[in-house]
């Protein structure tokens, strides 16, 4: 299966990861929104969130809606 190339303004991986490819990137999509892939497949699948999606959970990290041992 073929996985479409996703219009991204580039991808970033957190500075808290120290160069391990053991974590998630994010991209800004070119037409609004986020998305998300595994650092260790590059070519793989990612997930697309609208861009009100992608604030409210940012924003609910902030809060601190999500606890850190999940």
């Amino acid at each position: 299966m073929t996985v479409p190339e996703i219009a991204a303004r580039g991808w970033y991986k957190s500075s808290f990861s120290a160069q391990a490819n053991d974590c998630v990137e994010t991209g800004h999509l070119v037409a609004g929104g986020m998305a998300v892939r595994d650092s260790k497949d590059s070519a793989g699948p990612a997930l697309i969130f609208p861009a009100d999606a992608w604030r409210a959970f940012v924003d609910g990290v902030r809060a601190g809606d999500f606890p850190a041992d999940c």
